[in-house]
């Protein structure tokens, strides 16, 4: 069974069919190198959400730097015989072809609304055209788990531990590296994923599960046993104590002569639980799991619970539909006009306005007609090369939390109804409404 390991040197057949047979004819027309931007955004946001955090430009730049197709991989796609009518050249420029283009986007972290770009893409045609489903991908997911994380933390206060238990939910173990790495960019204190806390040096946390318990109950005859075994290799760590009696388990470690980190359930009325636990054990971290989501942790937030650990509906969450559209070719502003998927032409700029610390409104607007506000699109890469190193997982974390405090808590709302106010630029309506009298003429 062939290998479906996903390696640098495969990412240039890492996309959709339609990004190759579009390139094969832009080349075959002589539209190839014709400079082309696509904006990447979402139409509208998920229900119930008034804000999304954007996340995954990292990986985007990472693999526009790798893009490459090599002789064993341009074999498999001519092996394919899709392509047998495609113009010479069109293998000539994926045997040598690099990514050479720009890439101005919102540093990660960053608050976004409907119809603002998250990033957008400037290069040959060819070469904007074939990013399209790697940069979906990474910006729809880690974008959606970042919100969710953000959501959690916002629910749970500060001072709650939050731990991103999510692996074996995630869609993939790509994916699930990458819902590690967006959960503590957004927030989340640790990640149970081992490769993904020591790639980004961080210090992989996690308890211990019920197997454990039963197995050594069925062999020694007690819960303790299981205890006090665990805590010859690893003592002080956190104990999971609902296998069976949570309650009675409690009253065994209230007596238990060695420190305890903390104590974790994982069912039952949470709330009500936790409780009883802290009047046994009122010195005793109280960490709770299951299935919870930020709706849960609002409810829980005023509980003993000083910690959580999230797995399923934080890597399974609403999904974050973005899309990947052309805005300009050739210095041509250009607009889709579809029903209900009408998109704004031209390359655009967002500027934040804030009154006293708090956002008051964005003004989206054409690049060449700058506005009042700050700017939020910053230029990521030119000429295929990255313009800055790297930010470090504390500077998105701290911008994650600056973004948060900045918004309006009817924004922040679970069940939010609102979002901020995006304005269209004078310039953008003029030049919006211009196509389209041009096209019905």
């Amino acid at each position: 069974m062939p290998s479906l390991n996903i390696q640098p040197e495969d990412y240039g057949l890492l996309t959709d069919l339609y990004q190759l047979t579009m390139s094969a004819s832009y080349l075959g027309e002589g539209l190839d190198t014709q400079i082309a931007s696509f904006e990447l955004f979402v139409r509208r946001l998920p229900e119930n959400y008034g804000y999304l955090i954007a996340m995954g430009l990292e990986q985007v730049l990472d693999y526009l730097e790798q893009l490459s197709f090599g002789s064993e991989q341009l074999q498999a796609l001519r092996d394919t015989g899709i392509f047998a009518q495609a113009p010479a050249q069109f293998w000539d420029t994926l045997a040598v072809g690099k990514f050479t283009g720009e890439v101005w986007a919102v540093p990660e972290g960053t608050a976004v609304f409907a119809q603002e770009p998250i990033l957008r893409v400037e290069a040959p045609l060819w070469q904007a055209q074939l990013a399209e489903t790697y940069l979906l991908n990474t910006i729809n997911y880690q974008t959606l788990i970042a919100t969710k994380a953000a959501r959690m933390r916002d629910m749970a206060g500060p001072e709650a531990k939050l731990f991103e238990f999510g692996t074996r939910r995630a869609f993939s173990p790509q994916g699930a590296l990458w819902a590690a790495r967006a959960a503590l960019a957004a927030g989340m204190d640790g990640t149970s994923n081992v490769l993904a806390a020591v790639r980004l040096g961080e210090k992989p946390v996690g308890t211990i599960a019920h197997a454990l318990i039963m197995a050594f109950k069925a062999q020694n005859g007690s819960e303790m046993a299981a205890f006090e075994a665990f805590h010859r290799y690893f003592p002080g760590a956190p104990l999971l104590i609902d296998t069976y009696d949570p309650i009675a388990a409690a009253r065994m470690l209230a007596e238990y002569p060695q420190p305890l980190g903390g104590v974790r359930i994982d069912s039952g009325d949470l709330a009500e639980l936790a409780g009883q636990i802290q009047s046994i054990l009122p010195e005793i971290p109280i960490f709770a799991s299951g299935d919870l989501d930020e709706w849960a942790i609002a409810k829980l937030s005023q509980t003993p619970i000083q910690g959580y650990g999230i797995g399923t509906k934080l890597v399974t969450g609403t999904p974050v539909n973005g899309v990947y559209k052309l805005v300009e070719i050739n210095g041509t502003p250009v607009m889709k006009e579809s029903s209900g998927k009408t998109t704004y032409p031209g390359r655009k700029q967002i500027f934040r306005h804030s009154c006293r610390g708090q956002v008051s409104h964005d003004v989206l607007e054409l690049v060449d007609c700058p506005s009042d506000g700050q700017p939020l699109l910053e230029l990521a890469m030119h000429q295929g090369s990255r313009c800055q190193p790297p930010a470090s997982l504390n500077d998105i974390r701290q911008r994650t939390a600056m973004s948060l405090a900045s918004l309006d808590p009817a924004i922040r709302h679970l069940n939010s109804d609102r979002s901020l106010s995006v304005m269209i630029g004078q310039n953008l309506q003029e030049l919006t409404a211009r196509i389209a009298t041009t096209k019905q003429g």
